[in-house]
């Protein structure tokens, strides 16, 4: 099942409990970093691109149901 992500003006909400701020995230990215490895041999990603990134599921923190979450809106967006 593929989770819808939040906007700038909706939030994930869980249908089963109604929490609203403690999910866990599983989430599969291709990402393109620059690394910068110092001297000594430590790398730092010093940029990140992500060229692509799904939700594969989102599981509530407070009572476990797994992808059982809807976008609702954000207090004060007036959507």
């Amino acid at each position: 099942m593929t989770v819808p992500l939040p906007t700038d003006t909706t939030r994930w909400r869980c249908t089963l409990c109604g929490n609203l701020t403690r999910f866990d995230v599983t989430r599969t990215s291709k990402v393109v970093e620059y690394v910068h490895l110092d001297l000594a041999g430590e790398a730092k990603v010093e940029e990140r691109e992500v060229v692509s990134e799904t939700i594969e599921s989102v599981r509530c923190r407070w009572c476990n149901a797994v992808d059982q979450v809807e976008l609702v809106d954000r207090p004060g967006t007036g959507s």
